[in-house]
């Protein structure tokens, strides 16, 4: 009885595990079965090589979200050392205002208060030309030589007067001791009176004659000291009446110069530190243009930008162009500007207020996007930024920095190709 009870416990035992079989397999297929605690984590637990390469794939900049793709952020340490070697100087961005501009055509002219004619005032032949086309010359530097006849007269009439001066001084002193001693007669002294002041006033006339005539006072000072004894009377030099260039030469050796049809003037000479920018602006623009407003002139052949003022607003307008003519005097110590060039001019006819505000000197192109170089703890970092309104000098930062920011503001393209060395060094 007792093994047939043993015998019937195995073959229920036997069963029973016969049908868990095909329900433990149908619930592990089942979606329920995927979603168990413990099948995620197997489910994690197999993935899991494929998930630690992705991520490595990001960090390692290859991946969807590459740094290299977001823009450019890579970082540039640069000492202060070579900051100040390399002439980088920084600025704050901030709030301020722009100029705004009026923007017109103009031609460059020579300003007239610094051109000179070199002219002869006396009727001669050219003997001596001491400068050429194209020399510089300072304010009375002698520049030609003239012989001249009519200056041998006027020399010799000064020296006459002179030799008669003297002599008539003495017999007056003469005439004056004898009359106090009662030895001659008071109309002989009143006559040599006369006659020493006679002679006085002549050495003034002929004086002013060699003055007239253009002879230096240094010159004349020379014929007074040396007297008879005084020789080349005919030569009569020629100064420069301003310091400048030799623009023109109008005569040459030999040249008879100022008699009717002959030749007046040898040399031209100009100044061209400082020229004018003749504009023409409609009616409408007039009422925004003033005496003394800010002027930026830009050269067409250089792109050379160089600042000056208006000087001139004629009162007049023209009936052909119904336009006015305005002047302005513009800086040109480089000689960037020629006279008849044509130019485009900016006039500063009032200013508008940003928000945040940089140099233009601050501004980069890099890889097709404007940067600016913002200052960090170990040197700089490029921004990319949205530009606004640019008044020439500074430019509107619409969006990309802050205000308070530091930037770098000149030789930034020192710091340019830094960052391109950097880039070329992480590709690899």
């Amino acid at each position: 009885m007792r093994r047939h009870r043993i015998a019937a416990r195995i073959l229920l035992c036997a069963a029973i595990l016969a049908l868990a079989l095909p329900y433990s397999a149908i619930r592990s297929s089942s979606p329920a079965a995927a979603n168990a605690p413990g099948a995620q984590h197997a489910d994690d637990h197999a993935h899991g090589n494929d998930h630690d390469h992705s991520e490595a794939k990001r960090e390692d900049g290859h991946g969807e979200h590459s740094e290299g793709e977001e823009g450019h952020h890579e970082g540039i340490a640069v000492s202060q050392e070579r900051i100040e070697a390399g002439g980088v100087s920084l600025a704050e961005a901030g709030s301020g205002a722009l100029d705004q501009r009026l923007t017109v055509s103009g031609t460059v002219i020579a300003d007239r208060n610094r051109v000179g004619r070199v002219a002869a005032q006396v009727i001669g032949t050219v003997a001596e030309l001491r400068k050429r086309l194209g020399d510089t010359v300072e304010k009375d530097e002698v520049v030609a030589i003239v012989d001249s006849r009519e200056v041998a007269e006027a020399k010799s009439e000064y020296i006459s007067a002179l030799i008669n001066s003297n002599l008539q001084q003495t017999l007056f002193e003469r005439e004056k001791t004898l009359y106090e001693k009662q030895i001659s007669a008071e109309q002989r002294y009143l006559r040599a009176q006369a006659t020493d002041v006679e002679a006085k006033v002549r050495v003034g006339v002929t004086h002013q004659k060699l003055a007239a005539l253009g002879v230096s006072e240094t010159e004349i000072q020379s014929l007074k000291e040396r007297g008879q004894s005084a020789t080349n009377l005919q030569r009569y030099e020629i100064r420069a009446p301003i310091g400048g260039r030799i623009v023109e030469q109008l005569a040459d050796l030999g040249t008879p110069v100022g008699r009717e049809g002959e030749a007046k003037e040898l040399y031209a000479i100009a100044d061209l530190s400082t020229v004018w920018v003749e504009l023409a602006l409609s009616m409408s623009h007039l009422p925004e243009i003033r005496e003394g407003q800010s002027v930026w002139v830009t050269d067409s052949h250089s792109s050379r930008v160089l600042a000056g003022k208006i000087m001139f607003t004629s009162p007049i307008i023209s009936e052909e162009t119904r336009t006015a003519r305005v002047i302005a005097s513009v800086d040109n110590k480089d000689f960037a500007l020629r006279p008849g060039s044509f130019v485009s001019a900016d006039i500063a006819v009032g200013s508008k207020e940003v928000g945040v505000k940089v140099p233009k000197t601050a501004l980069q192109t890099v890889k097709g996007d404007t940067v600016v170089f913002v200052r960090t703890e170990n040197g700089f970092a490029p921004r990319k930024v949205t530009v606004g309104s640019d008044d020439g000098v500074a430019v509107e930062i619409v969006s990309g920095i802050t205000a308070g920011e530091t930037v770098a503001a000149s030789n930034t393209f020192l710091l340019k190709a830094e960052s391109g060395k950097s880039e070329a060094t992480h590709s690899h």
